[in-house]
């Protein structure tokens, strides 16, 4: 959960207040780590993707209009880095010749059941993407972000029972690839 004042930090930090954003940063680097580390299994590459929300946020911060909340804004940023993250680690590996598994750092779809489930659900997210790209966003928000519907409804600009209809629908199809197996 993030700091009771980064709302008012992000307002002040989004009007060019430098020393408001170095602030901002600081606090909301934790729960950035946190929820970075929800997605991908690996710590190191949770730190990763943490620094890169933390860049992308100093970098864009002015592009915060206020029309949500910071924090509906700041997952939207951490689940595409993380996503983002994950897709540069899965071409990576397919680009190293064999064996393609580091021997330093463990596999973790071998040492941790949640560590794999996570994998494979972004296996699953990736290929929803790719056949069902207007049900990502929902599913990306209620499940991994945990935002309310009201607030995806807002994020995406889609009527409450659209964004409902799509999650199901995603949720289906996810579960099915899940069950499925690679």
């Amino acid at each position: 959960m993030l700091p009771y004042d980064t709302e008012a930090l992000a307002q002040r930090a989004a009007k060019g207040d430098q020393q408001v954003l170095e602030t901002l940063l600081q606090r909301i680097r934790p729960e950035v780590l946190r929820r970075c580390g929800r997605f991908l299994p690996n710590r190191e590459d949770a730190e990763e993707s943490a620094q890169d929300v933390l860049l992308h946020v100093a970098r864009k911060i002015d592009t915060f209009e206020g029309r949500s909340l910071f924090s509906t804004w700041l997952h939207t940023v951490v689940a595409n880095a993380a996503r983002q993250k994950y897709r540069e680690l899965k071409r990576r590996t397919a680009e190293q010749p064999l064996p393609a598994v580091d021997v330093h750092r463990p596999d973790p779809r071998t040492t941790s059941v949640i560590a794999g489930s996570r994998l494979d659900l972004l296996d699953a997210l990736e290929r929803l993407e790719r056949e069902h790209p207007a049900l990502v966003a929902p599913l990306v928000y209620r499940d991994l972000c945990q935002m309310e519907y009201a607030e995806i409804a807002e994020r995406t600009g889609l009527p409450l029972g659209t964004v409902k209809s799509r999650l199901h629908t995603g949720r289906q199809y996810v579960r099915q690839w899940l069950q499925a197996g690679p």
